[in-house]
Order: structure tokens, then sequence, then C-alpha cells
């Protein structure tokens, strides 16, 4: 049964995107720029990681704060047209490729942020394949134009190659680095201009342009080696591409690619006014037992793709985020936990930029709120108003870097316990545990450098541990499992045999090397490198 035609029209004006890009790409910029024209803020927190400068506001973590990157996913949610958009920012670090995994399990299309100097880097590749098993349509933005790099034509064709991916530019470059005076805009047919060194975002001139008409336009704003350039690269352009086609886009076959430079807040507005008109909204999605939800449909049902603690030191929190994939969410509404197989009450909910979160009364399928939880969801958890409800599983990754820690205080040992197992649950590290010490002193499991960086950081800020590191020799962790998916619980070969939360058999070995023995003693057995978090 469908929803009423007002639910229907809420959810058709919903979209949902997530950034995606290699860290230094200018990304937390970009957002900034985007909410400045959503109307969220009014002045833009330029992103540096030295203390005086003003804090960005999607970055909410303090240590994002201190080091200019950030770390968490933050969702932001604001009004752009007669659209209701939601953007999701996704860590910018690899160490936390797992969280921005999980991110674009909850979005129904991509931007990928190429920094013009320095093309398709190693972060973005791995984005944009998990974007494409997903099937995500990917619009791309190419940044930093106000500084010397690749030539449109040599970046263009970078990115095709390297991702195997046909890209239709949208806007067109005029100029690069110093010379960059503007963009021209092939689908409107107008050339937009501004000046680097301008006071006010909004100045700026639109000329209407025509290829072959008005070419003597473009002498009077660019010096005659640009113009020329540009001509020669418009001639070449628009001989060799067909009309924009939707369908091509929306299926992942081409990318429309916008030109511009979010430090100086120009053609992000072209961007936006593009994503606006072109990007999907809220998609179907598909349930494990192979039946499609239509987002347009009565029943609300949505999945947990995040947990945070401690977004508000004062009162202990921890929110889960959960992406409404069809119906109609209200404040207090009773729900259908899949995994738990019982009611809950959804009784505290809100959405948020970054950290600053509204209580919210009512959202719609496309949407993401943040829901109050004491301890009953996990990662992947579905809910339903009515009925059980399971979509895919959203994986977690093999860890790389293993330690162990301890506290001085021994009587803080139990508070370092349940801290641990806060942060685990958020999908922050993974814990592991050897059967004959029990859980009461876990290996820890991260996935990068970095990631043991914010726990001991976290440990500290919101739980006030001073804990010391001590790191174990394990760099290789996987999940044995049979052919047919089942845990095996002995191998043949003395493996170190662990157990996850979920109490799934883990073993942890010191190198490849040892974990090719294993295969070799083991033939039958599948060492897996990523498991379902569902229990």
């Amino acid at each position: 049964m469908l929803s009423t035609p007002q639910v229907q029209k809420e959810i058709q004006r919903r979209r949902t995107f997530a950034i995606i890009s290699h860290p230094d790409a200018g990304k937390t910029t970009l957002t900034e720029k985007l909410l400045y024209h959503g109307g969220v803020i009014h002045e833009t927190g330029e992103v540096k990681g030295k203390s005086g400068t003003k804090a960005v506001t999607s970055d909410w973590m303090e240590l994002e704060r201190q080091k200019g990157i950030s770390i968490t996913s933050s969702v932001m949610t604001f009004d752009y047209g007669d659209l209701r958009v939601n953007l999701l920012d996704t860590p910018g670090h690899k160490d936390f490729s797992e969280d921005t995994y999980r991110v674009l399990m909850a979005v129904d299309s991509a931007a990928m942020l190429i920094d013009v100097a320095k093309g398709v880097e190693e972060r973005t590749k791995k984005l944009y394949e998990v974007c494409r098993l997903r099937k995500i349509p990917i619009f791309t933005f190419v940044n930093k134009l106000d500084r010397e790099g690749k030539d449109p034509l040599t970046l263009i064709d970078e990115v095709e190659k390297t991702l195997n991916m046909q890209c239709y530019p949208v806007t067109w470059p005029l100029g690069i680095g110093q010379r960059f005076r503007g963009i021209y805009n092939r689908l409107t047919k107008e050339i937009w201009i501004y000046d680097q060194r301008r006071e006010e975002v909004e100045d700026y001139k639109i000329i209407p342009f025509e290829k072959g008409k008005d070419d003597a336009i473009l002498y009077d704003y660019l010096d005659k080696e640009s113009a020329d350039q540009v001509l020669e690269e418009l001639d070449l352009i628009e001989g060799a591409l067909p009309p924009f086609d939707v369908n091509e886009f929306l299926n992942g076959q081409i990318s429309p690619v916008t030109f511009g430079s979010a430090k100086q807040n120009f053609g992000v507005d072209t961007f936006l006014q593009f994503f606006t008109k072109y990007a999907p909204g809220p998609q179907p999605r598909h349930t494990k037992d192979d039946k499609e939800v239509d987002p347009l449909d009565a029943k609300f049902t949505g999945f947990v793709f995040k947990i945070q603690a401690n977004m508000d030191r004062r009162h202990r929190d921890r929110i889960a985020f959960i992406r409404i994939c069809s119906g109609k969410f209200e404040r207090g509404m009773k729900v259908q936990h899949s995994r738990l197989e019982r009611e809950l009450r959804l009784s505290y909910s809100s959405q948020f930029v970054a950290a600053d979160k509204e209580t919210v009364d009512e959202a719609y399928a496309g949407d993401i709120v943040g829901v109050g939880d004491t301890g009953n969801f996990a990662i992947g958890d579905c809910v339903s108003s009515s009925g059980k409800v399971q979509f895919e599983d959203i994986p977690k990754f093999a860890p790389e870097l293993f330690g162990r820690l301890s506290v001085r205080d021994a009587l803080k040992r139990q508070k370092m316990q349940e801290a641990l197992q806060h942060l685990s649950e958020e999908g922050a590290i993974q814990l592991f545990i050897e059967p004959h010490i029990g859980a009461q002193d876990p290996i820890i499991g991260a996935v990068g450098e970095l990631q043991f960086e914010v726990l001991m950081h976290r440990l500290k800020d919101e739980y006030n541990l001073e804990v010391k590191l001590n790191r174990l020799p394990y760099s290789v962790a996987r999940w044995p499992r049979t052919a047919d998916g089942k845990a095996v619980t002995e191998l043949k070969g003395g493996a170190n045999m662990f157990r996850d939360l979920i109490d799934n058999p883990v073993v942890l070995v010191n190198q490849e090397w040892d974990l090719n023995w294993l295969k070799r003693e083991n033939p039958d057995v599948e060492f897996q490198t990523s498991i379902s978090r569902a229990r």
C-alpha cells in the first residue's frame, strides 16, 4: 500500500548524497560552501589544522578540529529550492574507510571530488569502486581551479582511464591557476566570469555565450593564450560529445563533471543547481529475501548505518543514525526491531548539522534521523512499523593493527571495559576475545594508526581514562568459514583462535606468510577478510 499523496510529495523532494575524495582534496571546504548556499551557515570556517582559526561546521570532534581533517562521518540537512538535501560528510582519512563504506550504504548518489593538480588518487579510486558496486550515480567536482594543475582535457582523460568511467563535462574552466577567470556552462550556454579578489560571493557576471558566434567575448576577459586554449578545447568536446543523457547517468555509465574552487566559493552554486536538477530521489531497497521495498510504501522501514556515542559530553548520550527506506517516521512511534524481535519506541529523535542537533517530529524516506539509543541498536539493525524486514548486511572489515590496553588505576578497569564496548559498538574499533582469558582483557583491532590515536584521545577526553597501549605482533585477522558460509572453530596448523563480540571465530596471525601456511593446511576453509555484522 502506498503512502498518502502528501507523504509521497515529501519523499519525492528528498536528495541524499555523500562526498567522497582523497584526503586534502578540499572535501570539508566544499561541504561548508554547500551549507552556505543552503542557507545553513552565514560565514564559512576555513579548514586549517591550527588553533585560532574558525572551526569547521562539519567537523565536531575535538581531534578533527586540531588536525584539520574529518575523522567521523557527519550528517547535515538543508533546504535548497524545493528540495530537502541530506549531505553525509565522509571521513577523508584511509584509516576510516569502513565508516565511509557504511555511509555509502545510506545514500542515493555521491559527489566525487578531484584535486585539479593531483587527479585521481588512491583513496578516490577505492571509494569509486564501492559506488560502482552499489550502482550509485556519481557527480564529479574538479576542485582548486584557482591553483596551477593539469589542463582539463588531460584530467578528464586520466579520470576516464583510471576509473574506467565516461565523463561528461557540464561546465568548462576558463583558464587555470592565477589566470582562472570563470566557467562556461555547456547546458545553459552561459559564461560565468569572476575576479579571484572579489569581496562578495555573489559578485560575478553571467554572459550568454554561443560557441562560434560569441568567441570574441572570451578575449575581453582572458589573456590571448588562455582564450585560444579554451576555444580549442571547446571545439574538441563540443564535436565529440552527444547531449547529456540522464538515464546513462542514473545507471552509473557516465559522470557529469563540473569545475570550480570551493575555497573561493566559485562554481559550487553551479554544481548545486545541477545536482538538484538531476540527482535521484530515494531509491527502492532490496531485502535479504530479495524483495524490493518501495520508498513510497506506507510502511515505515529503515536501517542503522552508524552509531555515535558522546556527541553531547554532558549527557553521555548515544545516537543511532537510521536511514529511512520507506514511509514516514514520527517521533514516539513504535517499531519492530528485527534482530531483537521486539517492539521499541523511538521517542528521542533528531536531525543534524554536524553536532548541532534539532529535535525532529517527523521525517520521510531518504532522510537520516538520529534516535536516542540505550544499547538496543547495532550497526546494520533494521526497523519497521510492522512485521520483520532485513536489508542487505553492512559488513565489517579485517583490522591490520592490534594491541591491548592497560589502565594504571585498577579501580578504573571496569570503566575502561565499558568504554571499549561502547566504542566497538560504534564501529570505531573491533574487539577480539581470547577464550581462556575472557572479555575482561580484550584485544583491540584497528584498521590504521589514526584509529588508535583517536581511541586514546576519546578515552581521555570523553571517559577521563589515562591508558597505555601495548602493541601486539599480529597484522592479519581472518574469519574462517566453510564453502557454504558456516563458522569453522578448529584449524590444523596451530592457529591462534579468538572470538569477536558476536562470537564468530577469528584467527589472528603475525604476517601473510602465516596465513598462507594455514591456507595450505586447511584447503577447504575460506579465510574471509570481511564478515556480516548480523548476529
